[in-house]
């Protein structure tokens, strides 16, 4: 799993039957320190998330696709979760 910022949404005219009224997420990957880590990524949307948001991600295939409920999808990547807050041990 990853932390996340949602960054856009995107909007696709044809797209997998699996994938029918679930919303499409680019989300940028954060190091813990907030600051980028890699490149941006496209997530199937299983909270709500919207631009801003902080994210947790999933991107292992299996995991991605029963989190939004859709066994057999091909999907790779995932948001799952929202997070409220990240607290570090200072040692």
């Amino acid at each position: 799993m990853l932390i996340a910022r949602v960054v856009g949404e995107l909007v696709a005219t044809q797209k997998h039957a699996s994938h029918e009224g679930r919303k499409i997420l680019l989300v940028q990957p954060l190091n813990l320190d907030g600051s980028p880590r890699g490149v941006p990524l496209v997530a199937l949307d299983a909270v709500d998330a919207g631009v801003g948001d902080r994210v947790l991600l999933t991107t292992e295939g299996y995991s991605a696709m029963t989190s939004v409920g859709r066994p057999n999808s091909p999907i790779d990547s995932a948001v799952i979760g929202f997070i409220d807050r990240i607290d570090l041990d200072p040692a």
